[in-house]
């Protein structure tokens, strides 16, 4: 090779890497960064069982869903088709069932909307007992439910339709809160 074919080779590729030292100088690289937006979704859950227990090692609360999604905004979480149950001093766990549900701070409140029905099967202290409703919070911990919309209260040979309701499920008192109606039908 000749001095001027080197000299073209070197001056071809100085031209070459400032040319794309241009480009790349241009247009910044674009980044993948998280963004902690609270309102987001930070994860996904599906076919959950979820059973948190008490300081004995005893379940406490079991929650079966098809899909949770979580958002650290007052570290919530949307549930589709919930089923709670939450274990007590009686034999007879309650059962909560919702179309939805929603958590706030963790699992301390929980919204049900939608078709809510509460169950609790008879034991040797309480009959079978369901509550109808169109929404309802529970606080596991605490074991109380209350919901301020229209209650339909069922028990072997008795109905009653209410409007709001506040129960404590470990002493197993409801409260009924107004516009109460009953209606007692004994099978003979």
């Amino acid at each position: 090779m000749t001095l001027k074919n080197r000299a073209i080779g070197v001056l071809l590729l100085l031209a070459i890497s400032l040319s794309c030292w241009s480009i790349i100088a241009s247009h910044p690289l674009h980044k993948n960064v998280f963004q902690n937006d609270p309102k987001t979704a930070d994860a996904i859950m599906e076919d959950v069982i979820a059973t948190v227990y008490n300081k004995l090692g005893e379940p406490s609360f079991k929650l079966t869903t098809p899909k949770m999604v979580h958002y650290p905004e007052n570290d919530s979480t949307d549930i589709t088709t919930p089923r709670v149950t939450l274990f007590r001093q009686s034999p007879q766990p309650w059962h909560i069932d919702a179309d939805y549900a929603k958590t706030k701070n963790g699992i301390t409140e929980i919204l049900f909307w939608q078709n809510v029905n509460i169950h609790h099967a008879a034991d040797t202290e309480n009959p079978n007992t369901s509550l109808l409703t169109d929404a309802l919070t529970i606080f596991p911990d605490q074991q109380i439910v209350k919901t301020d919309q229209p209650v339909v209260f069922t028990q072997p040979e008795t109905t009653i339709h209410a409007v709001g309701m506040l129960a404590d499920l470990n002493d197993n008192t409801i409260k009924l809160l107004s516009q109460t109606q009953g209606e007692y039908a004994p099978t003979s």
